[in-house]
């Protein structure tokens, strides 16, 4: 070969490479004009509006989408089985089910008849525009299919958009639908919520309709919604839930559940901070509280120990949460393979690894097994409706991790797939209701946050949704733009909350602990005599007596008029003897509220026993 000729070679090839590499660009950044998310379009229009001067439906406007599960038109009952009520499928008349998987479709007829989930929707005003990808079967929260392609998330085109429901949930986001309905299994619709950076809502098990719906996991399914604005999200919870228009009314208890936080990777401030700073300009400081859910749940749910106490391949024992992560994935793979099982066997679809692998590692349980999941969740019920009876709500992060980018290794481990659940399994377990709500983003990743109350508390999380929307973007914007100068401030917030959370163990005579919470204030801001005077009196409480009246005069340095420091120092000094010094502080506070009873009567007692 000449050497022009060689050279016209390694040009073409040199092209050929450029063109390979331009186009793998090219495909890299493709976005479909629907960004993936419909499985099938259509039209079912609304109802003409009533005369006035009767109201317009209440959804008159507004446009949805269903996620793709429904089927076939002949009823097939199918039981949970704790709840043991019958399902029939989710309909929508004459189209068939994918259920995420062709063969699904290629054995089912159409259906004869739409789902009164739909219907009421449609009754209301608003417009079904289609039907939106699932994950395979509905059978994984990541939302990757292989055979309808995975949507694109509009928050991060790179990463998941998080599943089962994840066409619902990309349909909101990139504005095509106003709402979007989706089953919530195990974190189906708040977790695709929280990757598309949407708000999420799961209903309290059994409040909406079933009628209709393809199990997956029958005691574990409820019908939720996706939808932007608060608003929305509340008006198709009203028609939906069947609710009549009533007073609204406010949380007395926002309890921020600090160990689920402390588990997140990413920073949190930017979460707690703009929870807190909403309730306490919305609710009042008073309302605040905070709990250890692990410990709590450990203590309030002792069947879950007795669950996992015989596991000989638990190698270490895992804290309640994963615990509890642990029986909903048991729960979850039985119940999914008691439903669809044989059509699996008879049929041979063609499956993707991980819904096999799942299958696979399916378990027939007992009788036995099965009570003692139940003893678990009428226990988790139980300890829930006890923490959230008095119209309160929980705080927690809605997901720990940011959206997994697209074909991580991460999405099929099963450490990603407990340490997901270990909060999903919360309101999935108990039948609680919980939200998503958007907090915006961090790194280019959306964040969010989740609101639980108890069980049959729909209306009363959705109106607090509404009232503390707006509150929660404007202060979690601020916390955001905080740049260097502002990190005074970041540190005082951040030693509130330990202050706080000292409190509270404090109240639950949790004294080293609450002295560890006040240290760690201390230690963000040295200049609040508070913080002082209340570790003082947990050092009282263990009987470190001289710790205690050091921390008390340093409180009285920086504050000499805080007169529970010098009640504090006084009752440390009369207890190491120093009784001259005790009267002194105890005469002190007397002057500075001349009707402190406690002054009176120590002082009193101590000039008696020793002057």
């Amino acid at each position: 070969m000449g050497s022009s000729a060689a050279a016209n070679l390694w040009v073409l090839l040199g092209l050929g490479i450029a063109g390979i590499f331009i186009m793998s660009k090219k495909i890299k950044k493709t976005v479909k004009a629907d960004f993936g998310v419909f499985v099938e379009r259509f039209q079912l229009l609304p109802p003409p509006q009533p005369a006035p001067p009767k109201a317009p439906h209440p959804l008159t406007g507004f446009s949805f989408a269903v996620s793709d599960m429904s089927c076939c038109c002949f009823e097939v009952h199918l039981c949970s089985f704790f709840d043991f009520v019958p399902f029939t499928r989710f309909d929508v008349d004459g189209y068939i089910t994918g259920f995420g998987n062709p063969d699904w479709a290629r054995t089912h007829k159409p259906a004869s008849q739409t789902s009164p989930v739909v219907l009421t929707l449609v009754e209301g005003g608003s417009t079904c525009v289609g039907k939106t990808v699932v994950d395979e079967m509905a059978f994984s929260i990541t939302g990757e299919n292989k055979h309808y392609d995975t949507p694109t998330n509009p928050a991060s085109t790179a990463r998941v958009p998080g599943g089962s429901s994840s066409g619902a949930a990309v349909a909101v986001a990139a504005n095509f639908v106003e709402f979007a309905l989706g089953i919530d299994v195990v974190g189906d619709v708040r977790v695709p919520a929280a990757f598309c950076g949407v708000l999420g809502f799961r209903p309290s098990h059994g409040a909406v309709s079933h009628i209709g719906i393809i199990p997956v996991a029958s005691s574990l399914d409820a019908v939720g919604w996706f939808a932007k604005d608060p608003k929305i999200l509340g008006l198709v919870g009203h028609v939906l839930l069947q609710l009549p228009f009533g007073v609204q009314r406010n949380p007395r208890s926002v309890i921020i559940a600090d160990d689920c936080f402390e588990l997140l990777k990413t920073p949190v401030s930017r979460i707690t901070e703009s929870v807190i700073r909403s309730t306490e300009k919305l609710l009042g400081k008073q309302v605040l509280k905070h709990v250890n859910l692990g410990e709590y749940i450990s203590s309030k749910v002792p069947s879950l120990k007795t669950l996992h106490s015989n596991k000989a391949n638990v190698e270490v024992k895992p804290s309640s949460l994963k615990s509890l992560a642990y029986t909903m994935q048991l729960l979850w793979r039985h119940e999914f393979k008691n439903n669809h099982g044989e059509w699996i066997k008879s049929e041979k679809p063609i499956l993707d690894t991980v819904v096999t692998a799942r299958m696979h590692d399916s378990l027939d349980m007992t009788n036995t097994e099965i009570e003692n999941i139940q003893s678990v969740r009428n226990d988790l019920k139980s300890a829930l409706y006890a923490l959230l009876k008095d119209d309160a709500i929980l705080v927690l992060p809605s997901v720990l991790d940011p959206p997994p980018k697209l074909g991580a290794k991460e999405l099929s481990s099963e450490d990603y797939l407990i340490r997901t659940f270990s909060l999903m399994s919360l309101a999935s377990m108990s039948g609680c209701c919980q939200v998503t709500i958007p907090m915006g983003f961090q790194d280019k990743s959306p964040l969010s946050v989740s609101f639980i109350a108890r069980h049959g508390g729909d209306r009363f999380l959705l109106d607090t949704t509404k009232l503390m929307y707006a509150s929660l973007q404007e202060q979690a914007d601020s916390v955001g733009k905080s740049n260097l100068s502002t990190n005074v401030l970041s540190n005082e917030a951040s030693a509130e909350i330990a202050k706080e959370k000292g409190n509270q163990a404090y109240k639950e005579k949790q004294f080293k602990r609450a002295v560890d919470l006040y240290s760690e204030a201390i230690k963000l801001n040295s200049n609040n005599a508070t913080y002082y005077s209340n570790r003082a009196a947990a050092y009282l409480e263990l009987g470190s007596y001289i710790k205690a009246e050091a921390d008390c005069t340093n409180a009285i340095d920086l504050d000499k008029k805080n007169v529970k420091s010098y009640l504090r120092r006084g009752t440390a000094r009369e207890l190491l003897g120093y009784y001259d010094g005790a009267i002194e502080d105890f005469k002190y506070a007397l002057v500075l509220e001349p009707t402190n009873k406690r002054a009176s009567t120590s002082a009193e007692r101590l000039i008696k026993l020793f002057q």
